[in-house]
């Protein structure tokens, strides 16, 4: 489903399905894979630090805020989306709202009405303190 730049495909077997005509009202966690073909009105969130996934059909609807490590979408989303390693945009994919990602791909006709925001993983190098940076820097020697 996925494919990394080493052309390795990552798979996660699907361990929860909701189908075309299913509506789930209110929020979601889950941990392993998840397939959405109905409709979800609320948040949709993976374990920390699981390995999780969500793949969203071209039929599929979600309204709230979605934050899964690895996501592929090719439906509808309204709400932020949070995708902390990989995010695939199918070229049938909506997005109302703003993407955090780590890695994205974008198919052709995928839309996004919103911030694209990279969010790299591991520690970032932001200083907000000049003057704590300098201390450190002259403890580095």
């Amino acid at each position: 489903m996925f494919s990394g730049g080493d052309n390795k495909q990552i798979r996660t077997r699907i361990d929860t399905l909701i189908g075309k005509g299913s509506r789930i009202d209110g929020n979601l966690r889950y941990k392993g894979g998840l397939h959405v073909d109905g409709e979800i009105h609320g948040n949709v969130h993976a374990e920390e630090g699981s390995e999780s996934m969500l793949s969203l059909s071209q039929h599929g609807v979600i309204r709230g805020e979605v934050k899964v490590p690895h996501l592929s979408i090719n439906g509808t989303v309204e709400g932020d989306v949070h995708a902390e390693k990989r995010l695939e945009l199918g070229a049938e994919a909506r997005i109302t709202g703003d993407v955090y990602y780590n890695l994205i791909q974008i198919a052709v006709g995928a839309t996004v009405n919103g911030k694209l925001v990279h969010k790299p993983v591991g520690p970032t190098l932001a200083v907000n303190n000049p003057k704590k940076a300098a201390e450190s820097e002259a403890k580095r020697g």
